[in-house]
């Protein structure tokens, strides 16, 4: 080989040395991700020392069509920068890990590569949401959003929606933040949901690119079976039993109401119970049911009294009407027959029953005529005693009467002058002695309906 070759050789091989790219890279950054339909780039921080002379350094990769910073990044003798290399997602990708390679030139052409690993997500893969548990005595609610991954997001305009709540907001949230909301509750709105997980919905739209997050909201069990009572009427009773509940369980419910013989026979019951129990002279009546939350079950049991009142009534009259008819010592039963007279007169048969109950001594029976009326000379079987005609006034006379005898005293009134209507005939009157006491009875009242022809009597 000629020896003047030789240094040439060396001198181009110390060149290449002194002007080979000499730097380190670190990546000071992790868990960069890449967004599906978000025009959004992953973001990588990379601290770079050069070791060589100053240099300008450009960035390329063949992974993505466009990266950032756009140019050369300047770098000194012994400087150490950090530069931000982003990334923007390839046009046609799809979720999950990719590993790719990326370039650092230097001026004069030389060049390292180095490899870099991004996540690709979908939008609703980069948030979480989520509450503090609710009861049926809470008045609010804290509920929060969370940035899972390494990116920031600006304009995240987000409606929150449950069964409890509803809920719009705008905001940003940085890497990793997260962000908490508290909202007030109307109980109205859940005071008939069971205990249990519900879902919280949440429709996220960051730059027009929407997506739909659930959450879970826990509704903690509680139970409250609330009964209130009203009783009002003494003769028509009214009980009303109600029972609310006031919890978020279904509660179970058993109501007993007691009766007697007595009172079950005038009693109705809205609804109608569940069973019927008989022990001994007592009656219970048993109402089961299920109550939803926000529900309630109203029992109406009345009572009513007018009946048996109005029957009480009617067999105490009726005692002392037998007991007044039991202590009479004689008993003048009154009844009017009509009768057609020759002449074509308007005539009635008066009949009167006179029954001793006990021994009674100078009985004197009296009968009053009624006016327009004349007394026919013909009797039954007793004579009267004594007749005033002027007076309108008949009498007969019994020295004794001896207990359970029966006399019968017959007459007959006529009028040459037409009766119409209610034609009324005055009491008979008994007059006598007992045990040497004067006393007096009187018969019942006797009516007559000329028109029907026929008897009343009361």
């Amino acid at each position: 080989m000629n020896k003047t070759i030789i240094p040439i050789i060396l001198a181009f091989i110390l060149i290449a040395s002194v002007s080979a790219l000499d730097i380190n890279v670190q990546k000071k950054s992790s868990g960069e991700v890449m967004i599906l339909g978000l025009d959004k780039p992953a973001v990588f921080n990379l601290s770079i020392t050069n070791h060589g002379p100053a240099d300008n350094l450009m960035f390329y990769t063949f992974f993505s069509p466009s990266t950032y910073p756009k140019g050369t990044v300047s770098l000194g003798v012994g400087e150490t920068k950090n530069v931000q290399l982003e990334i923007y997602p390839p046009e046609k990708i799809k979720t999950g890990y990719y590993t790719f390679d990326y370039f650092i030139k230097g001026q004069d052409s030389s060049e390292i590569s180095q490899k870099l690993t991004v996540n690709v997500i979908t939008l609703s893969d980069a948030f979480e949401i989520g509450s503090g548990e609710v009861d049926t005595n809470s008045n609010s609610i804290n509920i929060y959003i969370q940035n899972k991954v390494n990116t920031n997001f600006d304009n995240v305009n987000a409606e929150f929606t449950s069964p409890f709540f509803d809920l719009k907001k705008t905001f940003s949230l940085g890497p990793y933040e997260k962000k908490e909301f508290t909202i007030e509750l109307n109980k109205d709105d859940f005071k008939k949901l069971l205990a249990g997980y519900y879902t919280m919905n949440a429709d996220i739209d960051v730059n027009n690119v929407k997506t739909n997050v659930e959450g879970i909201i826990k509704f903690n069990e509680k139970d409250q079976l609330v009964t209130t009572k009203k009783d009002y009427g003494l003769i028509i009773n009214t009980q009303i039993i109600t029972k609310t509940n006031e919890g978020n369980v279904l509660e179970t419910s058993e109501t007993i109401i007691k009766k007697n013989t007595l009172s079950r026979l005038f009693t109705t019951f809205t609804p109608e119970p569940t069973s019927v129990d008989k022990q001994g002279m007592k009656y219970y009546y048993t109402w089961k049911n299920q109550i939803n939350p926000g529900d309630k079950v109203e029992i109406t049991v009345r009572t009513n009294w007018i009946f048996p009142i109005i029957l009480l009534a009617l067999i105490i009259a009726i005692a002392v009407l037998t007991k007044l008819t039991s202590e009479r010592n004689i008993v003048l039963r009154k009844r009017v027959s009509f009768i057609r007279a020759k002449g074509g007169e308007f005539a009635l048969k008066v009949s009167v029953f006179v029954h001793a109950k006990r021994y009674i001594e100078k009985v004197n029976i009296i009968e009053r005529l009624p006016p327009l009326v004349k007394l026919h000379e013909r009797f039954g079987v007793e004579t009267p005693t004594r007749i005033n005609e002027k007076a309108k006034r008949i009498e007969w006379n019994f020295d004794k009467l001896e207990a359970g005898e029966t006399r019968t005293l017959n007459y007959i009134i006529y009028s040459k002058i037409g009766v119409l209507g209610k034609f009324a005939l005055p009491r008979t009157m008994a007059v006598y002695e007992k045990d040497g006491k004067v006393k007096e009875d009187s018969s019942n009242k006797t009516f007559f309906i000329a028109e029907q022809i026929k008897e009343l009597e009361d």
